[in-house]
């Protein structure tokens, strides 16, 4: 019982000394050692590495979950090391309510049918997702909170002791200072000086040993830069599979639309040409959906000849019987592949150069196209017409 109390009271003379000591060097009354150079840059660069190591696990965390709610959860259950329960993503939900949605409009029909390949490719698109956010979460926040929860805690802790060490180097100084100020006055002070001194070797070493084991500690920052290099190269692997996964499974939606849309609208086409527009245009690939695209109204128009019948009209075109203007026509670069979804359009190779022009009431959204002895439909947004 009595060495804890003395050990209570030691302690509490140590902690007195050291806010004494630091009270006073923020006050401009004592003197403070200060770090060199190379080891204060070490500091700063750790306490860098720290704060963007932070900021990049939060937004990699709000970019893999949007919904705060979910990610508390997911935070409450780690802490409680508790496996997080599946959660069915945003496109997995979408393709359920497409399948129900078909269910009760007619899975013959083509509505229901095109809600049907439509709500596959989301739930295609939703497993990938689950897979890149699982991916991301392995390869690339493990790393980060490893090293914010497990290194830079030994860091601050070791950093922690070295400032107390040199809060006791300093007071021992101070102490050593006073010491001798009072020698100068009175011979029975010797004593105090010695012990003052020897009290300033033993801090002076204890510092100079606490020093040494942070400073490799911070040393170690550049192997964890390297560590983090490497799980950066990871997570933009898993995202490049992710995009393109996503991009190809769009692709093949597409081509199943694109094919079975000729036999959607034959029927409204024909006979009924004034109740009924046509199909618009399809929309680029979502990869270059930025780019920017010239007007329409810019293209030639194959004037209407008295006694000939206007085939885009009455809603059928038939590409031979179509006949180019004498003048006036354009030249247009392809921007992305087109597969021609029946015999009236003409499919298109990214890069290719085509003549293209308009017919009176043809769609705006569509062109004739010509490429050699080949002609067909050709949407607008797919190319780049050139002046």
């Amino acid at each position: 019982m009595e060495f804890n109390v003395k050990k209570l009271a030691s302690d509490a003379g140590v902690f007195f000394s050291r806010a004494m000591q630091f009270t006073e060097e923020k006050l401009g009354q004592a003197e403070k050692t200060e770090l060199d150079a190379h080891f204060e840059n070490l500091l700063a660069r750790a306490d860098c590495t720290k704060n963007w190591t932070e900021k990049i696990l939060r937004q990699t965390e709000v970019l893999l979950q949007p919904n705060p709610s979910a990610r508390v959860e997911e935070f409450l259950y780690e802490k409680l090391d508790r496996k997080v329960p599946s959660r069915v993503t945003n496109g997995e939900l979408l393709a359920q309510y497409m399948t129900e949605a078909a269910n009760d409009f007619g899975p013959g029909t083509p509505y229901g049918k095109t809600l049907i390949k439509v709500g596959e490719t989301q739930r295609r698109l939703g497993a990938a997702e689950r897979e890149f956010i699982r991916s991301a979460s392995i390869n690339f926040l493990t790393p980060l909170r490893n090293f914010l929860e497990g290194d830079w805690r030994t860091i601050s802790k070791e950093r922690r002791i070295l400032q107390n060490r040199r809060l006791d180097l300093d007071a021992c100084k101070a102490r050593v200072k006073k010491a001798k100020a009072a020698e100068a006055k009175a011979a029975l002070w010797s004593d105090e000086v010695e012990k003052a001194e020897h009290e300033l070797r033993l801090t002076q070493t204890e510092f100079d040993r606490q020093a040494e084991v942070t400073r490799l500690l911070l040393e170690g920052i550049s192997s964890t830069h390297v560590n983090h290099l490497r799980c950066l190269h990871e997570f933009v692997e898993s995202q490049t599979n992710y995009y393109a996964q996503c991009y190809q499974f769009m692709l093949d939606l597409q081509k199943q639309l694109g094919s079975s849309k000729g036999e959607i609208f034959s029927g409204t086409f024909v006979g009924n040409a004034e109740s009924t527009s046509p199909a618009a245009a399809p929309s680029p690939p979502a990869a270059a959906a930025a780019a920017t695209l010239p007007a329409v109204p810019t293209i030639p128009v194959v004037p209407t000849v008295v006694g000939v019948p206007n085939t885009v009209a009455e809603g059928v075109l038939n590409p031979s019987e179509v006949k180019p203007p004498t003048s006036g026509t354009r030249r247009a670069r392809v921007l992305y592949d087109y597969e021609a979804a029946d015999s009236t359009e003409l499919a298109l190779l990214a890069d290719e150069m085509i003549t293209v022009y308009s017919l009176p009431g043809m769609d705006p959204d569509w062109l004739i196209g010509e490429r050699g002895n080949q002609k067909g439909k050709v949407p607008v947004t797919y190319l780049e017409l050139l002046s």
